[in-house]
């Protein structure tokens, strides 16, 4: 499982963050908005990215059959899901929300992985 921390602040990982952008945008703002992060920030899609990266490491935890994850990494997990469902109307709304981390994080690695 790659951490998000292994995507440093590079010109690689920029670039990788430019291009996915470039596409989507708007998924950037609706999952800041989800999660209630003010877009006014600097460097808040930078902020997102790294959510979006760590609900993927939710997803792969959450999928291993072997592994239980150790209990930091169950309640983080636990977190990223409530910040995810807390400004949600309706499970519908979060299984939209958790498909757009989910393919934010994987298109950014193929992105980062080709440069």
């Amino acid at each position: 499982m790659i951490s998000p921390t292994t995507y440093q602040n590079n010109s690689k990982t920029k670039r990788s963050l430019d291009m996915i952008l470039i596409d989507r945008s708007n998924e950037f703002h609706e999952i800041a908005d989800a999660i209630g992060y003010s877009t006014t920030h600097s460097n808040w899609e930078e902020f997102v990215l790294r959510f979006c990266l760590e609900f993927d490491n939710c997803f792969t935890m959450w999928s291993e059959k072997d592994d239980l994850g150790d209990h930091s990494n169950i309640h983080k997990c636990m977190t990223i899901m409530r910040q995810i469902g807390q400004r949600s109307s309706n499970i519908v709304h979060v299984t939209k929300l958790q498909n757009m981390a989910y393919r934010i994080a994987k298109d950014f690695k193929v992105m980062y992985d080709r440069l």
